[in-house]
């Protein structure tokens, strides 16, 4: 998974027009507008908080370039989604050239459906500067929506050249120990859900019986093309996605296997159903 960035290509900056100057940023009549304008679902006045000249530069996290029309329609069509609310958190703040602000945001979508609330999140990075006597957007890059929040960075989970038989032996050593079950866990650092996986392991949500039930161990696979007799060994098809889990007892014995891509597409699960799986898997007395 790309990092974020927080600071503006070089390039992007050459090119912010003379007339655009060093300005003091207030986020609350700035970035507010932007979320006004979200939160009514008018592409109109969204858009016109765009640079035009130059033209913004918009991108996935994954590094994939976005035309205007397709940033637009991924903020505008939220209020039909039962948008309810939107807030963010300013996670970092940059200011690479006088003329532009970057921002790292949080960004927390409220959505209805019939009588439930639930929550998506987003990881926005977007650069404002000052044109004329207006403040646009000149740089946006955000991560898929997720029903988990997703990290901020990309952390090195899965180390690469680790011995992973003597990973799992470790983790299961310390399992016994502690009267614990084992998760493996197989994927790589290039993998967006991997890390929100990750994240959610780590949340106050889960990470209270997760740690009190399991010890975790990251089996790298690199780009589908390593670790595989591990995967096979644990009988977890890597070709349906990951992560991937398998669940081992303390002693090694296999308790589960993931075979039909439950947790590769991990943004799109909720706290509630990794606790449920947690829950099924954690060990009960007499079991």
């Amino acid at each position: 998974m790309p990092r974020l960035f927080l600071l503006a290509p070089l390039s992007l900056i050459l090119s912010v027009p003379a007339l655009a100057q060093q300005f003091e940023f207030d986020p609350t009549t700035t970035i507010d507008k932007w979320r006004s304008a979200v939160l009514s679902g008018d592409s109109a006045s969204l858009a016109s908080l765009y640079s035009k000249e130059p033209p913004a530069d918009l991108h996935t996290s994954a590094g994939k370039e976005l035309s205007l029309n397709d940033e637009l329609q991924f903020w505008s069509s939220w209020k039909f989604k039962g948008l309810s609310n939107l807030s963010y958190e300013i996670a970092d703040r940059k200011t690479p050239d006088p003329r532009l602000h970057v921002f790292l945001l949080q960004v927390t979508l409220t959505v209805k459906e019939g009588s439930v609330l639930h929550k998506e999140y987003v990881v926005l990075s977007q650069g404002w500067m000052q044109h004329g006597d207006r403040q646009l957007i000149l740089i946006s890059q955000r991560s898929p929506a997720s029903r988990m929040r997703p990290p901020l960075n990309n952390k090195d989970i899965y180390d690469s050249s680790a011995d992973p038989n003597k990973q799992i032996a470790d983790t299961l050593h310390a399992a016994a120990a502690a009267h614990k079950r084992v998760l493996v866990v197989f994927g790589g650092n290039w993998c967006f859900d991997c890390h929100v996986l990750d994240e959610a392991f780590h949340s106050p949500e889960i990470a209270p019986t997760l740690d009190k039930s399991f010890k975790v161990v990251h089996i790298d696979i690199g780009h589908m093309d390593k670790n595989l007799d591990v995967a096979k060994k644990y009988d977890v098809p890597l070709d349906r996605g990951v992560p991937a889990i398998a669940v081992l007892a303390s002693d090694g014995k296999l308790l589960f296997s993931q075979k039909g891509g439950e947790f590769e597409a991990a943004r799109s699960l909720a706290p509630e159903d990794i606790l449920a799986f947690l829950n099924k898997w954690k060990p009960h007395l007499g079991r």
